[in-house]
């Protein structure tokens, strides 16, 4: 049993998220993560023009006649979202926190794909792997995904991208998307980030809130690390604290940013105080466009 106002919290989503993935994403969806493998179809007698290294040998012995096997591109796919759920996504100095955008976001996908006829499966996960739902089809599964989301509650303190991201590649046997949403407050993973998008296709979303960029001007702040619990007192009144603070979040974002594009990850950026259906539009079309 789930309490009335988890209920309440997944049907409004699904509700906000129907009409964009009736409307906007459906399609966008299918044409950016096209199916990439091949099923055999048929075999039928061989045409001028053919490529000889597909011809069946063995129906071409019994029949006297040159044979072909024919393939067609495998349309069925599996989605597995990959969420991190560790305690900074409960940080949001807007209308909403990290958490709730990706809720929202990881419904838009989740239904993009059932409507696409795909399986879609879920790994939350926090210093630890926290709740694992096995990839499937169909609207309930997909309200039972985002239920997920607002239930499971972390164990963990921390966050860490590369056991997900290792126990992604062990779950998923044959090559799959696999969407990783974070705010990528992880010791190093970049080891793991090349295995998975070496063995899958990636696509990485990164979610920050705007306080976190840059402080604001109220005097002395106590600031505490969600996850290490680790408190730091700041002169906010300072312009020199404040410009030094941004300085080093910018440039955290670029190295990170920098290392998804020299490993050729594709990636998404989003903020809470922002919608996320233009950049994920723009990245529907622009990656349709490259395949």
């Amino acid at each position: 049993m789930i309490s009335p106002d988890i209920f309440r919290k997944v049907r409004q989503i699904e509700i906000r998220t129907k009409g964009l993935v009736q409307n906007l994403f459906g399609g966008e969806y299918q044409s950016a993560f096209k199916g990439r493998g091949m099923v055999f179809s048929e075999v039928r007698e061989y045409q001028f023009g053919d490529d000889i290294r597909q011809i069946d040998w063995n129906v071409t012995a019994r029949t006297g006649r040159p044979h072909i096997k024919v393939f067609e591109e495998e349309r069925e796919q599996t989605l597995m979202l990959c969420v991190d759920i560790s305690p900074s996504g409960f940080f949001g100095s807007q209308n909403q926190k990290k958490l709730d955008l990706l809720a929202e976001l990881s419904a838009v996908l989740a239904f993009s794909a059932i409507n696409n006829s795909d399986k879609v499966g879920l790994l939350l996960f926090s210093d630890k792997i926290e709740k694992v739902v096995p990839p499937r089809k169909g609207r309930k599964h997909g309200l039972r995904l985002i239920r997920e989301l607002f239930t499971v509650k972390p164990n963990g303190k921390g966050t860490d991208v590369g056991e997900a991201l290792n126990y992604a590649n062990k779950l998923l046997k044959r090559r799959s998307i696999v969407i990783l949403a974070s705010d990528f407050q992880s010791p190093d993973f970049s080891r793991a980030l090349k295995i998975t998008n070496n063995k899958h296709d990636l696509v990485n979303i990164y979610i920050e809130d705007p306080l976190e960029a840059e402080l604001p001007n109220m005097g002395l702040l106590p600031l505490q690390d969600a996850e290490s619990g680790e408190v730091l007192w700041l002169d906010s009144s300072s312009k020199k604290v404040r410009t030094e603070y941004k300085a080093r979040r910018l440039r955290r974002k670029q190295d990170l940013l920098k290392s998804f594009l020299h490993m050729k990850v594709d990636n998404v950026a989003l903020k809470t105080n922002e919608s996320f259906v233009e950049p994920l539009m723009k990245f529907f079309v622009s990656r349709a466009r490259r395949y």
